[in-house]
This record gives structure tokens, C-alpha cells and sequence, in this order.
């Protein structure tokens, strides 16, 4: 069996998408990244900021966004149009050819509704399928995908999805096709010791340092979904995962956590 290719996939906060001096800059490293890439985004506070002003109250439970469908109605025009198309112009002027998809465009991420034994989510979804050969046909040519947080169920519903998920299914889906390494590219420099201490970065964690973090509650809150989604990742085909500043992309004395298992 021939080796596979080398295939980069990230995955951006909301931060830097917020900042529009951090986006440029990060869109810049992005594009000088050689070979097979894919860019997943996901909101800011662009969603919040356009649900209010319409007078929607946004709803949060454990760091997720109920969407009922006001709110969907809101994130399909923030993500998968404003957002999306702005850093695909963006990505264009920087000599990529990217490509904006939402998961019901080709059929390339089929969800279905959560359902939840106590929480009504409303229109969210969990990823079931990952559309590879189509993906694949993009990449080898030389289309640079890149995904909002928008998926669909293939009855005509779209569906608001977590998209630190979206890229792990994606980057498991096209681990058996690429060579994987999913970045996870945020504003602090990696999963931190100390949330206060910018410095205090974990270099390198593995499934037992994990436990023993969490049991000492240095991580918390949003961090644990994130690194769940990181060990499933690896168990499942995806061959490295960083997590850090998106400097770690061009500068070689950046850094950044590695997660192993």
C-alpha cells in the first residue's frame, strides 16, 4: 500500500474570527501552508451580537447553544454566509482556492437532531457521516475546503453543529484517505496549566496525564469537550493533534500542547 499524503486540517475559535487583524493574519499563515489543507470556523460573537439586535435572548447550557429557529435562522446567515464567504474572499486574495460548504452542500456532513433524555437543543446536530470520496475529489483538485458549524439531516433540515466536532469527524473520516494532523488554533498558546498564566502551557498530553489533569480540576469547562474530541480523534485514525496560537502554523520556536494517546 502506497503512503498516504500528508493532509492538514484546522480548526479556528471564535477569537480569532472576532478579530479582524488576527484573521488576516492567521488566513496568511493558512495559505503558505503546503499541500492537502481543509479550515474549519466556527462563530464569534458575531451570532450573539445579530441575535440580540434582533431582539433574540441567546441561550447557553454547559457552553452549547440552544437554537430554536430564530436562532438557526441567525447562524445560517452568520456562519454559513457572512462568516464563511469572508474568509474564503479572504483566502482567494492570498492565492488559495478555497471553497465554502456548509455539510448539507454535496452532502459532505450528514447529521441528525440531538436528542438529549432532559435538554431540548432545539435545531443542533451530531454528526453521522462524512461525505470522504467527495472531500477527497476536492482536495486532489487542489480545492482548499473550508466548513462553518452548519450540517443537515438530508430531510431538508439544516442543523447547527459544534465545530471543534466537525473537525474531528472530518479529520477521522479523511484519515483513511490523508495522513492527518488536526490543529486546533486559538488565542492562547496552548491547554493551559494555570488559565491565568499564558506561559503555563502543557506541552505534551496523553490519556493518563488527562485523567490526572481533570482530577485535579486544572482542566475544566470547555477545555474537557475539546480534548475529548481530541482522544477520539486519535483512537480513531488521526495521526497527530496540536492545540495552540495559530503562530504555531510558520513559527518553529511557538508553543503548543501536543495530544497523544
Amino acid at each position: 500500500m502506497e503512503n498516504k499524503k500528508p493532509l492538514t486540517l484546522i480548526k479556528i475559535g471564535g477569537n480569532i474570527i472576532d478579530n479582524p487583524i488576527e484573521l488576516a493574519q492567521f488566513l496568511s499563515d493558512f495559505s503558505k501552508i503546503e499541500g492537502y489543507k481543509v479550515l474549519v470556523h466556527g462563530g464569534g460573537k458575531s451570532a450573539t451580537k445579530m441575535a440580540t439586535s434582533i431582539g433574540l435572548v441567546p441561550q447557553m447550557i454547559d457552553g452549547r447553544r440552544i437554537t430554536d429557529a430564530a436562532m438557526l435562522d441567525v447562524v445560517v446567515m452568520i456562519y454559513a454566509g457572512q462568516i464563511n464567504k469572508d474568509i474564503v474572499a479572504q483566502l482567494q486574495a492570498n492565492e488559495t482556492n478555497a471553497m465554502g460548504f456548509s455539510g448539507a452542500d454535496g452532502n459532505l456532513i450528514q447529521s441528525e437532531k440531538r436528542n438529549h433524555p432532559t435538554i431540548d437543543y432545539g435545531f443542533v446536530g451530531d454528526v453521522k457521516k462524512v461525505n470522504t470520496s467527495l472531500l477527497e475529489t476536492l482536495l486532489i483538485n487542489g480545492i482548499t475546503p473550508v466548513f462553518c458549524a452548519i450540517t443537515h439531516d438530508k430531510k431538508g433540515q439544516l442543523l447547527n453543529t459544534n465545530a471543534d466536532t466537525i473537525a474531528s469527524e472530518l479529520s477521522i473520516a479523511l484519515s483513511e484517505v490523508f495522513e492527518v494532523t488536526l490543529n486546533y488554533c486559538f488565542e492562547k498558546q496552548g491547554v493551559l496549566y494555570d488559565a491565568e498564566d499564558d506561559s503555563s502551557v502543557i506541552t505534551s498530553i496523553n490519556q493518563e496525564l488527562y485523567a490526572k489533569l481533570k482530577a485535579e480540576k486544572a482542566i475544566h469547562s470547555g477545555m474537557i469537550p475539546k480534548l475529548d474530541n481530541c482522544f477520539n480523534s486519535l483512537s480513531k485514525g488521526v495521526q497527530k493533534i496540536k492545540i495552540g496560537h495559530h503562530r504555531m502554523l510558520q513559527d518553529k520556536k511557538a508553543l503548543y500542547t501536543t495530544i497523544t494517546l
